[in-house]
């Protein structure tokens, strides 16, 4: 093993570690806290477990881990107890119930912190919010084969190993329970009638999470914490809808967030030339944040970038439509060309719209002679479809919705382009006369099966 190595196992392996366990901790559970709408759980319970700090320590006379780990336990449990006693019996929303329960529990900690002589325990500002993780060092054996036995894992450092058996916990946990806590998740009345106890699970769940809470506190600080519950979970809730996917995904995303972060704040300050590095902590939270805030920008299904094709795509559709059924209308009117500036001066300039007459272009169903365009006999039946839909819904909104004749225009042209062919079907047999709409005009015939239709 080289001097190099050795340093890196001493200095950097325990605390990367120690992160990379707490994310996949508070990750995993995290999903189902997002999907019940409870994601403020963890910021209660990481605020809510300074009284149970205190008071162990008041008792106990010690800040030895046991005794602080028990308070901190103790009072996770309670305020998950409380948050539900009060969004119960209180009829509060539960974000509510919980932003009441953690600033009551954690003033209570500051009250005890003041008046109770305790202020000797070591809770300052960077305990509470950034944890120690750049602290915990440890000095492992200098040559492989003594590094790889049994030996190793009694020099481990505490924080490792109680973030990995918490990480091992919450894996387990959701593996065997997986289907309960799907089901409890998206529908607790159904699991209640299959048998399944959904409270339990629910309870079970919120004291898996406190302990995580706990068990990462020490080391990783509140701000992680609430981090990893919430984005890893979102972050991948918008890469995929399926939930064991997202599981998987959620803890991915929390290895990448912990290891990433830890290289970003210890060492990419001193390569560009800083002599101090970055609390790792903080920035772990930046690249959780950064991961989720591009994953919502450009998620292939989620994104906003995705979003706004789509609705480009769509708008240049409707475009499209919008410029067949109007030279449908200039032919009825026994003109079979018109201009570009015709055209653009009832469907506008907008992007859309060009996309929408390029497209019609390009698939055939407009031909184009110098400034002049006409339909083609594929355009005319595309058309001929839109205008039938058009029409159809007039006489529906007329005869069936009771509207006037004048009245129904506007809506029909919107509604002309969701008109599948069993909608326009459906409004066709519901209809006693298809022959002509409201306004006397022809509907086409039906151009889906090649018939003539009632025309």
């Amino acid at each position: 093993m080289t001097p190099i190595v050795h340093q890196f196992l001493s200095i950097d392996l325990a605390p990367i570690l120690t992160a990379v366990f707490a994310s996949i901790a508070c990750g995993v559970l995290g999903n189902f806290l997002v999907l019940r709408r409870l994601s403020l759980m963890g910021d209660a319970i990481s605020h809510s477990v300074l009284p149970g700090l205190v008071i162990a320590f008041l008792i106990t006379g010690t800040r030895s881990p046991p005794a602080m780990f028990i308070g901190a336990a103790a009072a996770g449990v309670l305020t998950v107890a409380v948050v539900e006693l009060i969004r119960r019996f209180g009829r509060l929303e539960s974000g509510a119930a919980m932003g009441v329960t953690f600033s009551i529990f954690f003033a209570l900690g500051v009250l005890l912190l003041e008046q109770a002589a305790a202020r000797q325990v070591d809770l300052d500002p960077d305990c509470v919010l950034h944890g120690m993780l750049e602290t915990i060092f440890w000095f492992p054996p200098g040559d492989w084969s003594s590094f790889w036995s049994l030996h190793t894992l009694t020099i481990t450092p505490r924080q490792v190993m109680v973030t990995g058996s918490m990480a091992l916990i919450a894996i387990l946990f959701v593996t065997i329970f997986f289907k309960e806590l799907r089901l409890a998740t998206f529908d607790p009345a159904l699991a209640t009638a299959l048998g399944m106890n959904a409270s339990v699970i629910h309870y079970a769940l919120m004291i898996l999470v406190a302990a995580s809470v706990v068990a990462a506190f020490e080391a990783v600080g509140s701000i992680l914490v609430i981090a990893m519950l919430i984005c890893p979970a979102a972050t991948a809730r918008l890469l995929t809808d399926r939930l064991r996917t997202q599981v998987i995904l959620s803890a991915v995303i929390s290895i990448t967030t912990a290891i990433l972060g830890y290289v970003l704040g210890a060492f990419a300050p001193i390569w560009v030339g800083y002599d101090a590095s970055l609390s790792a902590t903080g920035m772990m939270t930046v690249v959780a944040g950064a991961l989720f805030t591009g994953v919502v920008i450009f998620s292939p299904t989620q994104g906003l970038v995705v979003k706004q094709v789509r609705r480009i795509r769509l708008s240049s559709s409707i475009a499209r439509e919008d410029a067949l059924g109007l030279l449908y209308r200039f032919e009825e009117h026994g003109r079979g060309r018109t201009t570009y500036a015709e055209l653009h001066e009832t469907l506008g300039r907008s992007i859309p719209a060009r996309l929408g007459l390029r497209a019609a272009l390009r698939k055939g169903e407009i031909t184009r002679e110098g400034p002049s365009l006409a339909l083609t006999d594929l355009g005319r039946r595309a058309a001929a479809s839109v205008i039938r839909s058009h029409r159809l819904w007039e006489t529906y909104l007329v005869t069936q919705v009771g509207l006037r004749p004048d009245h129904v225009h506007d809506t029909a042209m919107r509604l002309e382009h969701v008109a599948t062919d069993t909608v326009r079907h459906a409004l066709a047999e519901n209809e006693p006369d298809t022959r002509t709409d409201p306004q006397g005009k022809a509907i086409p015939g039906d151009q889906s099966s090649g018939a003539s239709g009632r025309t």
